[in-house]
């Protein structure tokens, strides 16, 4: 039976306000006012809620916001490579951590479950309430996700080449396409299981992993596949260095002029961080205009900047992007799956990098990982508190310690209190965290069985590394123990 949930007189909400009189529409703020919600939508949002209600909250020193959208998020193994590779990247391999560490110290694959549940509870308690998961297929994917209550855009990734080092400064390939083309059945047997799913909070995404290990047939295939299911399509290009000279080696063609020439750059493509455009400082190929190909194409940006500055690499600049109107949305991308930790980087890294304070502003980037991620996932009803939309919404405490004084609490919050301030979390209308805890997933299980698998995952380092260094060497301690 449908069920009324009002949050009453809540002093602050951001909600969404319609355009007119010549003004935009956007995020506004609203003081006093209700929100209700019924059968997972919904039905008012502003001052004066004049129907009954089944379950009334109160809202008098909360502050109600639209649930964040996360678009680009690796949780089946991002979670098991804490106190590892925080500082780690290849000095030969232009800093980048991917092509020398990520095969050495990836966890096993029996370890999902449990590292998906642990990420997606830091996701829900820190206000995601949508989420993209670029993760390999797996049986049990679905219902783990599922299970936990959060929104979600199933990515199966698949490709034709694995890559790896066998001197520290140089990649290789070792190219199957009769495996890419199978794994990309797979995929497409998961995104159909997602959008049948009896939650209605899952759908699927085509995944072509990276530009560099797919042949231009797989990702053809894929954009194909995603225009005729009316779906995206997310791969990661322009991510490092090693990626844009590999292109430019074998086409003459930046990473984004390659896509382009392959007819995949447009509204329907997520780029994955698109971090290295022609004109970025630590390049120089003159050639091209990846920038306003980029503006002039549609095409989406997933913009992730914590994984890339703990190596010291920056997109440049993220204010730009905004400025010019491309569709950009934010991920996690490694841990933490800390939501609102990675809005406070993204400001951090856009305005150093711009050399400017009026850059990434709060609204800015507010915007991106609400709206702007709900715009590159081709929806219109998430990322906004506006009536028809789905009823995914975060309370914050207003009374944190942290929070106070409440002259903004937007900036308090992304500036201050971060998650600490997060109380209660609803999806579809359901509450999934309530007074600061998640409700839908052990957590304890989940991280002692992920810290299990870890110690598999140090155990057997050297037999993966190309120099078959032992963990000691590969991911030193802060400090050397005591003697």
């Amino acid at each position: 039976m449908s069920k009324t949930t009002l949050i009453k007189n809540a002093a602050w909400v951001i909600g969404w306000q319609a355009g007119e009189n010549g003004k935009a529409a956007g995020h506004r703020f609203f003081h006093d006012a209700d929100v209700a919600f019924r059968d997972g939508m919904l039905i008012h949002v502003g001052p004066g809620f004049e129907g009954t209600a089944d379950e009334t909250v109160d809202g008098s020193r909360m502050m109600v916001m639209p649930g964040f959208v996360s678009i680009h998020n690796h949780p089946t193994s991002e979670p098991g490579n804490k106190g590892l590779n925080e500082e780690l990247g290849s000095p030969k391999l232009g800093q980048s951590g991917l092509y020398e560490y990520m095969p050495v110290f990836r966890i096993l694959p029996e370890a999902a479950p449990y590292t998906t549940r642990y990420a997606i509870h830091e996701m829900l308690k820190s206000g995601v309430t949508t989420f993209a998961d670029l993760s390999g297929a797996r049986d049990s994917w679905v219902e783990d996700v599922a299970e936990t209550g959060i929104r979600a855009v199933l990515c199966p990734m698949y490709r034709d080449a694995v890559w790896s080092t066998k001197d520290g400064h140089s990649v290789v390939y070792d190219w199957d396409t009769k495996a890419g083309e199978k794994a990309m059945e797979r995929a497409i047997e998961i995104i159909e299981e997602a959008d049948k799913h009896p939650s209605g909070r899952l759908s699927g995404m085509m995944g072509p992993s990276q530009i560099d290990t797919c042949t231009p047939e797989l990702i053809k295939a894929s954009h194909q596949e995603a225009k005729k299911r009316g779906i995206k399509m997310q791969i990661h290009a322009a991510q490092s260095v090693v990626e844009f000279n590999e292109m430019t080696r074998r086409h003459g063609l930046t990473p984004l002029e390659w896509l382009d020439s392959l007819g995949v750059l447009d509204e329907s493509t997520i780029i994955g961080h698109c971090i290295f455009l022609n004109d970025h400082p630590w390049l120089h190929w003159p050639q091209a205009d990846d920038f306003n190909l980029l503006v002039k194409s549609g095409a989406n940006v997933a913009h992730c900047p914590t994984v890339f500055w703990r190596r010291g690499i920056a997109l440049n600049h993220v204010g730009r992007y905004v400025k010019a109107g491309i569709p950009l949305g934010l991920g996690t991308d490694t841990f933490p799956h800390n939501f609102i930790h990675e809005l406070e980087v993204a400001m951090i890294v856009g305005r150093i990098m711009s050399g400017d304070y009026n850059n990434a502003t709060t609204e800015e980037i507010f915007d991106s990982g609400t709206i702007g991620g709900a715009k590159t996932l081709g929806r219109d009803d998430i990322g906004r508190l506006e009536v028809g939309c789905k009823a995914d919404l975060v309370m914050v405490d207003l009374d944190h310690a942290y929070m106070q004084p409440v002259r903004d609490p937007l900036r308090s919050l992304l500036y201050s209190a971060g998650d600490r301030a997060v109380r209660h979390v609803y999806v579809d209308g359901k509450q999934v965290v309530k007074d600061g805890e998640v409700t839908t997933i052990d957590v304890a299980e989940a991280a002692a069985k992920m810290t299990e698998y870890q110690k598999v995952t140090m155990s057997t380092v050297r037999q993966r590394d190309w120099a078959q260094r032992p963990i000691e060497k590969l991911s030193p301690m802060s400090y050397p123990d005591a003697h």
